[in-house]
């Protein structure tokens, strides 16, 4: 053997005799045993997919609690209020059907307007109107468009109490304004429009100032 051939296996030898790291040994073992790409590509895939929806996760947890925080740091509403703009009634009649509402709650002035377009019950108005039959009643009538458009306001009124979540809700405020009069057919007639405005608060707060002014307890 010549010189050069000895040398060659003496290196040979040394690599076998020398301990190997653990990279070399896993390079050893992936090219012997080298793994699809197709497993390999599916593997990541998982992991992301999994990644984005830890994300989401994490993501919809901290915004319910900014919401929860949110609803906690405001303040209770103690009133709700509607307002009813340029509604086409008369302003006189109006203004008696609030009168007839005042100090009521929301659902016992609903049932009463809602007799009074029965005939039932009589609203209780001013002026050169016929005498009715009824408790400290002398004259009075039975208003029923007005009367349509004040129950439409009253249910609205009470989904808003709902969301304020007002308990027991009573009407403390009910006011009805002359609004701007608009031309009919040829400039010959101005129809009759009405602004209403109707404002509500819980009955405990305003149950004293009822008692005060003799209201009874309903």
């Amino acid at each position: 053997m010549t010189e050069k051939n000895k040398k060659i296996e003496e290196k040979e030898e040394k690599k076998i005799a020398e301990p190997q790291s653990d990279s070399e040994n896993k390079e050893l073992t992936n090219k012997k045993n080298p793994e699809p790409k197709g497993e390999a590509n599916k593997q990541t895939l998982k992991e992301k997919i999994q990644d984005k929806k830890e994300e989401k996760g994490n993501k919809k947890e901290d915004e319910k609690k900014s919401k929860e925080k949110q609803l906690a740091e405001k303040p209770k509403k103690t009133e709700a209020v509607i307002n009813g703009k340029s509604l086409p009634t008369s302003t006189k009649k109006s203004s008696a059907v609030c009168k007839f509402i005042q100090g009521k709650r929301i659902q016992k002035a609903i049932s009463d307007l809602e007799q009074v377009l029965v005939h039932k019950k009589v609203v209780p108005m001013k002026g050169e109107i016929p005498h009715k039959k009824g408790k400290r009643i002398s004259s009075g009538g039975y208003p029923k468009k007005t009367v349509e458009y004040f129950i439409k306001l009253l249910k609205s009124l009470q989904t808003n109490a709902n969301v304020n979540g007002l308990d027991e809700p009573v009407i403390v405020e009910a006011i009805a304004n002359m609004a701007s009069r608009p031309y009919g057919k040829f400039g010959r007639v101005r129809r009759k429009r009405t602004h209403v405005k109707i404002k509500v608060r819980e009955h405990r707060s305003v149950y004293p100032q009822l008692r005060n002014m003799g209201a009874k307890k309903k």
